[in-house]
């Protein structure tokens, strides 16, 4: 498959959705010294807009991938970027058993690529 704006597009919308979703969810693991529901209103306002980009990426990806696929690769990039969030953000070290775990999930969305046995 070429690599064209429906086919890339979707990809690099999923990627900087979940930059916004883990910053929502996890960031506020950082600032334990706030109420919470000070942090469930500003984690809103940041998950406002992860969902800007997600629901755009998936109606555009639509166009070239089917919603397994679209699903398959939401959760590698999530992984990928949970990880990479988890060194840089929260500081925490990854293991070889998350990288194995991962690497498991992974493999499962290699499988939805793969199409019907």
């Amino acid at each position: 498959m070429p690599f064209t704006w429906t086919a890339l597009g979707p990809i690099v919308l999923l990627v900087a959705s979940n930059v916004f979703m883990t910053f929502a969810w996890y960031g506020q693991l950082k600032v334990e010294h706030r109420p919470l529901w000070l942090i469930v209103l500003i984690g809103w306002g940041i998950a406002f807009f992860e969902y800007c980009l997600a629901v755009p990426a998936n109606r555009l990806g639509r166009l070239t991938y089917e919603p397994a696929e679209l699903k398959a690769m939401q959760e590698v990039i999530t992984l990928v970027v949970f990880a990479v969030f988890s060194v840089t953000w929260l500081g925490e070290r990854l293991t070889l058993n998350h990288a194995v775990g991962f690497a498991l999930i992974a493999a499962g969305a290699a499988v939805v690529f793969k199409g019907p046995f």
